[in-house]
Order: C-alpha cells, then sequence, then structure tokens
C-alpha cells in the first residue's frame, strides 16, 4: 500500500509538471518496465486530462463560478479533486458533447489480457488493466481480451478493428471476435458490416471479412442473428453458424494481370496474375463450385473428425518463361495473409506450422484452376502430399493472432528447384501441418489474384 501511495504521488507529481529531469525519467523507466504502474498512469492521465478539459462544466456543477482560462490554477487542493471525480461519475450516467466535439463517458470495459500484441490506429488506450470508454481499438498482431462491465467477455483476434458503444454493445469493424456471455449480460449485442447478432446466452464467434464476408458460429447456447437481406430475424442454437456474402468476384469480371516487375537489387517478382500463372485452393467434401476464382486461396488442417470435411490446401504456379532459372541464386515466395473470414484462432495451438512443396512432376503443372478439386489436387492423395510428385522445400509459421506484413518464404532448397525447371511453369503446395483443438478451428487465408486489393502470391527470384 505504501509503494502504491508513493506511485500516486509521483503520477500526480508528472501531470502537474512538479518532477525533476531525473524524477521524470525514473518514472518513465518504473511505467515501462512495471505493467501495474503504467496501467495506474494511463488512468490517472485520462482523469486528469478529462477533468482539465471540461473544467468549466465541472466547476458550474460544483456550483462554482467559472474560472477565467487566465486564472485557472495547475494544482487542484485535494478536496476540489475528490469533488470534481464524483462529478465525473455523475456526468458520466449519460453522454455529454462539448464544445469541440468531444464525447464523454465513463470506463464501460477493461482490457484484461493482451498476447503478442501490437496496435495501430486505437483511440483507446492499449495497456493491460486499462479502463475503456466509447471508442475504437485495432489489433494489428496477437490477441486481446476485454471484459464489460455487464460481464461479457470479448477476444479480439488480429487483425482486428473494434469500436466499444456500451457495456452491452460494439461494432466489429473488420476481424474476428469470440464472445463468451453470461446470464447477467443477456442481450450483449455485436454489429457486423452486415448483421446484428444478439446474444441469448452463449459462447459464439463472429467475424468480419474485408472481401464482404460475416461469420457466425455458436459454441454454446442461442444468439439471434438480424439485419439480414430477407428482414427476418434467424435463431442459431449450439453447432450451428451462419455465413454471409460472398468472396467471389463478380460472374465476368476478369482480374487485371499482373506483371513481371524487376526490383531493386537484382530481384525480379513475378506475381501468380503474371503470363500462364494462377493460384487456388480446394476444401475436402468440396460439394460446390471449384475455389479457383476466390479472393483468398485457404488452408487449413485438423486432426479431429469432425472437422475433415473442412480441411483445406493451396496450389500455386508461376511463369518464369522469360527468367533464365539456371543462374538464379536466390529465390522467395511472398504470400500476404488475409482474414479468411472461417475458423477462429483462439482454437488453434499458439503457433501454426505450414509447409511448402516444389511439384516435382512437371505434367501437373497444367493444373487447371476453374476445374481443380480436392480429388485432383496436384501433388497430393486424400491422407497428403504424394511423396512421389512433391518434393518439401521450405516451412513458415504464422502465430495464434498473428499474421503481421507479407510473410516471406525462402530456403536454398527453394532455388534449387527453380534451377531444375524445363517447361517455364513452377507449381508449389501448400499445407498447414498443424492441426486443431476445435472443429471451429481458424482457416488461415493468403490473398489471391482474384483479391481487389491485396498482392497475390508472389515469387521473388536473384
Amino acid at each position: 500500500m505504501k509503494d502504491s501511495a508513493i506511485n500516486d504521488d509521483r503520477i500526480q507529481r508528472a501531470l502537474d509538471g512538479l518532477l525533476s529531469p531525473e524524477e521524470h525519467d525514473a518514472l518513465k523507466a518504473d511505467v515501462i518496465r512495471d505493467a501495474e504502474l503504467r496501467a495506474a498512469y494511463v488512468d490517472q492521465m485520462w482523469l486528469h486530462s478529462t477533468l482539465r478539459a471540461e473544467r468549466e462544466t465541472l466547476v458550474e456543477l460544483l456550483g462554482e463560478a467559472p474560472v477565467a482560462e487566465d486564472k485557472v490554477v495547475r494544482r487542484w487542493p485535494v478536496a476540489i479533486w475528490a469533488a470534481a471525480a464524483a462529478a465525473c461519475l455523475t456526468l458520466a450516467a449519460s453522454v455529454w458533447t462539448f464544445g469541440k466535439g468531444t464525447i464523454f463517458r465513463h470506463p464501460v470495459a477493461t482490457l484484461v489480457q493482451a498476447d503478442n500484441c501490437k496496435w495501430a490506429g486505437s483511440d483507446l488506450p492499449t495497456a493491460v488493466n486499462s479502463k475503456l470508454g466509447i471508442g475504437k481499438l485495432a489489433l494489428v498482431e496477437g490477441i486481446a481480451t476485454l471484459k464489460f462491465q455487464s460481464g461479457a467477455m470479448v477476444t479480439m483476434e488480429a487483425p482486428t478493428t473494434l469500436e466499444i458503444l456500451t457495456a452491452m454493445h460494439c461494432r466489429l469493424i473488420e476481424g474476428t471476435l469470440t464472445a463468451e456471455v453470461p446470464e447477467p449480460a443477456h442481450g450483449f449485442t455485436i454489429d457486423t458490416p452486415d448483421i446484428k447478432v444478439v446474444d441469448l446466452g452463449t459462447k459464439f464467434g463472429v467475424t468480419a471479412s474485408s472481401t464482404g464476408n460475416s461469420q457466425v458460429r455458436v459454441f454454446e447456447g442461442e444468439v439471434e442473428i438480424g439485419g439480414l437481406p430477407d428482414g427476418k430475424m434467424k435463431r442459431l442454437t449450439e453447432g450451428k453458424g451462419l455465413h454471409v456474402g460472398s468472396a467471389t468476384p463478380a460472374l465476368g469480371q476478369e482480374p487485371t494481370r499482373g506483371q513481371q516487375v524487376q526490383e531493386a537489387g537484382g530481384w525480379t517478382a513475378i506475381p501468380t496474375s503474371f503470363g500462364r500463372g494462377k493460384d487456388a485452393c480446394a476444401r475436402r467434401g468440396d460439394r460446390g463450385a471449384p475455389l479457383g476464382s476466390q479472393a483468398l486461396i485457404i488452408v487449413k488442417h485438423s486432426d479431429i473428425e469432425a472437422g475433415r470435411d473442412n480441411e483445406r490446401r493451396a496450389v500455386i504456379s508461376f511463369d518464369v518463361s522469360q527468367v533464365a532459372t539456371a543462374k538464379v541464386l536466390e529465390a522467395q515466395i511472398v504470400l500476404d495473409p488475409e482474414p479468411s473470414g472461417f475458423g477462429f484462432a483462439t482454437l488453434v495451438p499458439d503457433e501454426s506450422r505450414f509447409a511448402v512443396y516444389g511439384l516435382t512432376d512437371e505434367a501437373l503443372d497444367a493444373w487447371d484452376e476453374k476445374e481443380v478439386r480436392w480429388a485432383s489436387l496436384p501433388g497430393c492423395s486424400d491422407k497428403g502430399p504424394n511423396p512421389n510428385q512433391v518434393r518439401k522445400l521450405a516451412e513458415f509459421w504464422i502465430p495464434r493472432g498473428g499474421s503481421g506484413g507479407p510473410l516471406t518464404v525462402r530456403s536454398e532448397a527453394l532455388a534449387e528447384f527453380i534451377h531444375q525447371d524445363t517447361d517455364g511453369l513452377v507449381s508449389f503446395l501448400i499445407v498447414r501441418e498443424t492441426g486443431e483443438t476445435d472443429s471451429n478451428g481458424l482457416a488461415h487465408g493468403f490473398s489471391s489474384k482474384e483479391h481487389p486489393t491485396a498482392r497475390p502470391p508472389t515469387l521473388r527470384l536473384k
């Protein structure tokens, strides 16, 4: 308790500009090192800035005359601070809009956990144990859990942007989250650009994709879905899901063909959209149209019988006919991760391992992305890659909740594989080797040449 009081005094003196340079540097170092002190500093800074910004309104609420701008006292007496804090709680019962358009509301949630998190573009504090009011959180990497004052627990999986509205309501702008809602918080609501999900006592997951997909999956209990195209409400029970929207480009809308690009340092970049390049994925048990014209190529592996029909593998081919492949010194494959809108990262292990195989049988380079299915995926049997037709060239890993920027896959074996090409087309199989703990585990997505904004799979040669 004594240390806590000392730290509170240090923070207050820092906010009032009363610390010496040496004391300020010492506090800065302690705040960086100590998560509990960091959270206390954020809370006091929030209160301090709010009180100063709204001092005239608070003073009026306290029954005092407004203080002129040039007469403001830098440090209020303790009694005034206490009264002002009480006034804050009174004001927080509703939303107030002040002269500069600032919205002031009391905290409605707390950031209780953050694993390997990176944030960008948030207008709310992102330190663990921070109190959160109305505003936006933008998680770039990692997994973060919020506890709302209603009791609802919401876990964000990067990349996700979430807007907090009240203790019972939030808006998923883009990304993936899971929610566990106890009985006192029944009615907790999550909006996406497509739908409105209302909890009826449950555990569930929601995604909102950049390519126009929203998905809901109920793990336990029941939810009610509104905002559907037919205007009707729909109820989902345990084990049920709903997918709204489509990532498929409009029929007859051909993607723009990419170009082979000469980069600095002697590198040549060849996307799957160049020449005879192509990319696709296939799903076990596929019953619909082939997946060669989707905005994403999706990869998933499950050791659980209930999830085996959702297993997916991807194949990509690059046109290297204009490259002297025998002179290649280094080779890289660049993949751009994108939210797939399918499954949840919290239901896969901490890190997922992927493998890249080269198709050694060049007859398989003729695969057709408009026709490829699970049974005809080149270099594969139902059980996995066929060792007589492929060779493992590289591995890469994606941490749970971590996608970040583009992934670069490199190895000496990759360059050696390029050397052996004789038909001007090199093809690769991408599989996930790590399984999952639940059939609703995440399906990892990568942008294809049909994606409207992201980079397609790219082969870089030097």
